[in-house]
C-alpha cells in the first residue's frame, strides 16, 4: 500500500516522503495514529507543503545539529512524579514529559516526537533517552527521576 508520511517513523521515512507499507501496517498503525494517509492522486499535492513544512522545523545542517547536541547533552534533566513503594511511579514517563523538562531545565526546544526511549521509564532513578535531531546526528540525554 502506497502512504504518504505525516510524520517522522524510524525506519521508515520522514515526513512528506511516499513509501510502499505493507497493507496491515498502514491500517492498523500509521493511519490511526496519525503518522500517514493514504496515497492519492489528489493527496500528491499535500506531499509538497508538508515538505515545506517539515524544512522549517527541521534542523538543516549537520553543524546545526552537533551545536544543538552540546546544548542538550550539558543539560541536566530532572523529573519530580509521583511513586509507590519500591520506587515504582504511578503510570510512566514519557516523551512529552521529557521534552517539557528538558526545556524547563534551560535546554533547546526539542519536538516529542524525536526523543526514543529504550524501554518506558516507569522507576525512580537514571535513565537514558536520544534525541534524533538530524539522520547522521543523535543526542543522548540522562534524565533523572526522583520522587515528588
Amino acid at each position: 500500500m502506497k502512504i504518504i508520511l505525516t510524520h517522522e517513523v524510524s525506519g521508515l521515512g520522514a515526513a512528506g516522503d511516499v513509501v510502499d507499507v505493507k497493507d496491515g501496517y498502514a491500517r492498523n498503525y500509521l493511519v490511526p495514529r496519525g503518522f500517514a494517509i493514504r496515497w492519492t492522486k489528489g493527496g500528491e499535492k499535500d506531499v509538497e507543503q508538508i515538505r515545506r513544512a517539515r524544512k522549517i522545523h527541521e534542523i538543516a545542517t549537520i553543524e546545526q545539529a552537533n551545536q544543538v547536541k552540546a546544548e542538550l547533552e550539558g543539560v541536566k534533566v530532572r523529573l519530580t512524579t509521583r511513586s509507590g513503594e519500591a520506587g515504582r511511579l504511578f503510570g510512566s514517563v514519557t516523551q512529552a514529559d521529557i521534552a517539557a523538562a528538558i526545556s524547563a531545565a534551560g535546554g533547546p526546544k526539542v519536538d516529542k516526537r524525536r526523543i526514543e526511549l529504550d524501554a518506558p521509564i516507569k522507576s525512580l532513578g537514571a535513565h537514558s533517552a536520544s534525541v534524533r535531531l538530524h539522520p547522521e546526528v543523535a543526542a543522548k540525554v540522562n534524565v533523572e527521576v526522583v520522587a515528588a
